[in-house]
């Protein structure tokens, strides 16, 4: 393990246990709350943890010289809108139990990837197919995703809260 991929875990990390440490703390009326977009927050939550998988395998890709390609940001709200309408029922102890086991692997796969396969780049086609590192495919999505989504829902609860 290379001391950057094992820095690049930990912020994974991090961020998930942040996110699942606010989303436990939140009543059954917020989980149901909707962010901006208009998904509920437990579908939110959900969601984070279940696109660990597919954005650590973006990035081995690009770790191994292999373009991404085919996908776009329509394929990414079109399959973000079909995870909202499946679970939207999603509950509390499922959403938090799959996050805390895809961010477990997701860190673990991290750890596993040297300087090298970090520094390598490729194209990708949501970028434009800009030639871009397996470091930065993993800090843009799999480690900010978390970060970003809890930003989101902690706006949403502020909304509420404010229009109450």
């Amino acid at each position: 393990m290379s001391q950057r991929s094992d820095v690049l875990a930990g912020r994974l990390e991090q961020g998930a246990r942040a996110l699942a440490a606010y989303a436990a703390a939140l009543s059954e009326a917020e989980w149901q709350s909707r962010v901006k977009d208009g998904r509920k927050i437990g579908v939110i939550v959900h969601h984070v943890a279940t696109m660990y998988p597919l954005e650590i395998q973006l990035a081995q890709a690009l770790g191994a010289g292999q373009p991404v390609v085919g996908v776009t940001w329509d394929a990414i709200h079109e399959l973000n809108a079909k995870h909202a309408r499946d679970y939207d029922g999603v509950t509390k102890e499922e959403a938090l139990d799959l996050l805390q086991k895809n961010s477990s692997a997701a860190a673990a796969a991290i750890r596993a990837l040297s300087d090298t396969e970090l520094d390598r780049a490729a194209a990708v086609s949501l970028n434009s197919d800009a030639p871009l590192t397996c470091q930065f495919m993993l800090e843009d999505h799999a480690v900010r995703h978390s970060y970003h989504h809890l930003a989101a829902v902690r706006r949403a609860l502020e909304l509420v809260e404010q229009a109450a």
